[in-house]
């Protein structure tokens, strides 16, 4: 067992990605879909024995510097495990090409929900639980990669309230100081079994509403993962208020912050939830979005007959699809084209787009610039515009927030940049393959923020993925590898700064 124990990191996600191949098989075999099960049982089978052979031949190679070597598996596996689980979907899937499946599985692993693959009869049903249920492992190693290697070396947002250098160690805790290897295992045993019975009880509250059993296991999925992915017709396509929608805007506030989901808490346990500061924040931001689409209906003279169950309609549909795209899952209420009538904004999509960029909370599944960032720039915003007024005034709120409003806040701006900068090249490059400016815009956010589904909904008309040619699925690929390692975790792995730490 102390053998196993001192596998790689990437050793284990491959033989763990392996074993999970066996899931659509069995369930190929049960439909009677054999070559569809056969091409899952052989790969799954094929990668497990070279898993093995790797390990065999790495059980002796110990990294003297672990927490380098996990950050750089981290960023390793979305490179390697898109790929082997593009194996046994493109051998499924006769009439598609590798390069499809690759970009199909590597926007699910990233919690992305992408999809080439439009319609549910273009995939068998097989193939939509194994999207989903890749999408669902990415969450977790989103989770777990997030509080056992990201938050100890001070990276993927905590930099912002733990008040230290980048790719730096605290002392502080057991689990901060111990092995790598010893703090991985020790979170995932303490992760798993929470995020995996959440799953399962909005599976169940899910089905209790009336859903099918493999859409109601992939909304839960995809909303635990806030991948986003769905089997078939989502719920925009449903009329009326639907007892599934109100499930599943409760579990989303999960991602809000790492509070919502016990196990995640990291550095602010003195803090009471209602008072913490991306809570604050998101029950702001949602108030504001969905508050501007109903009053605009009044305040711009808006062309649009209806009466209190519209108005009931649009807003539950705004309050739904706000907190849907700021946590980056992008599933999108159907409501919403109830809320854009009502407002009278064709470009409302805009406001979800912002929503994306803002992103969900630290140490939690969700993408984009993440809450307590933006809080903290907003906190440093504030304090410059009091010290105008009155200079000799001094900042209160406890040493957690002049942490959050100076060396939070300069972290957060280096994270800002990098962000922008990075959207700034892909696009750049989406340009030089042709892309027309807006369509280059817009795919280039839904991949940065993790946000699939805001190629859908944020332009006047929905931006397909599948007709980008095969260069642009490249770039638009290592945009999403970008968005969900963050670009400064990819800084703090290749600055020689780090490499004595």
């Amino acid at each position: 067992m102390a053998r196993l124990g001192s596998l790689p990191l990437l050793i284990w996600l491959m033989i763990i990605g392996a074993a999970a191949m066996y899931l659509p098989a069995a369930h190929a075999l049960v439909r009677g879909h054999m070559p569809v099960s056969r091409s899952f049982f052989y790969a799954g089978t094929l990668f497990l024995i070279l898993s093995a052979m790797i390990g065999i031949a790495t059980a002796h190679r110990r990294r003297s510097d672990l927490a380098r070597a996990h950050l750089a598996a981290v960023v390793a596996a979305y490179l390697i495990m898109p790929l082997m689980f593009a194996i046994p979907f493109r051998w499924a899937v006769p009439d598609t090409t590798f390069l499809n499946a690759w970009f199909e599985m590597l926007s699910c692993f990233t919690t992305t929900g992408a999809t080439v693959y439009e319609g549910a009869e273009r995939l068998p049903d097989t193939l939509h639980l194994w999207r989903a249920f890749v999408g669902w492992m990415g969450g977790f190693f989103v989770l777990l990669s997030a509080l056992a290697i990201m938050a100890p070396m001070n990276l993927g947002g905590t930099e912002v309230i733990s008040g230290r250098p980048l790719g730096s160690y605290s002392s502080a805790g057991w689990t901060e100081s111990v092995d790598p290897d010893e703090r991985i295992a020790h979170h995932a045993l303490r992760i798993f079994p929470v995020y995996a019975g959440f799953t399962l009880l909005l599976w169940a509250l899910l089905l209790i509403a009336g859903e099918p059993g493999l859409f109601a296991l992939s909304y839960a999925m995809g909303t635990l993962s806030t991948s986003g992915i769905y089997p078939g017709v989502d719920f925009e396509r449903q009329e009326g208020l639907h007892l599934a929608e109100i499930f599943v805007f409760i579990f989303l506030t999960v991602a809000i912050t790492r509070r919502m989901l016990p196990g995640l808490v990291l550095a602010d346990r003195s803090i009471r939830l209602h008072r913490h500061p991306e809570v604050q924040f998101a029950a702001l931001l949602m108030l504001t979005a969905p508050t501007i689409l109903i009053l605009r209906h009044w305040l711009g003279n808006v062309e649009y007959l209806g009466g209190v169950f519209q108005f009931v309609q649009a807003l539950w549909g705004s309050l739904f699809t706000t907190l849907s795209f700021l946590t980056t899952t992008g599933y999108v209420s159907g409501g919403w084209d109830v809320a854009r009538g009502w407002s009278g904004l064709d470009s409302s999509g805009l406001i979800l787009m912002g929503l994306a960029v803002v992103g969900g909370g630290v140490g939690t599944a969700a993408g984009g610039v993440t809450l307590l960032r933006v809080y903290a720039l907003f906190r440093h915003s504030q304090r410059e515009m009091q010290r105008i007024i009155h200079p000799s005034s001094v900042g209160g709120g406890g040493p957690m927030a002049r942490r959050i409003r100076n060396e939070g806040a300069y972290f957060a701006w280096i994270f800002l940049m990098l962000f922008g900068l990075t959207a700034a090249v892909a696009m750049l490059a989406l340009a030089l393959t042709g892309m027309p400016f807006e369509s280059a815009l817009i795919l280039t956010m839904s991949a940065l923020t993790t946000a699939g589904p805001l190629a859908s909904v944020a332009g006047e008309m929905p931006i397909p993925w599948a007709p980008q040619t095969g260069t642009a699925k490249a770039i638009l690929g290592i945009v999403m590898i970008l968005g969900r390692v963050e670009t400064l975790a990819v800084l703090a792995l290749v600055s020689p700064a780090t490499w004595r730490r």
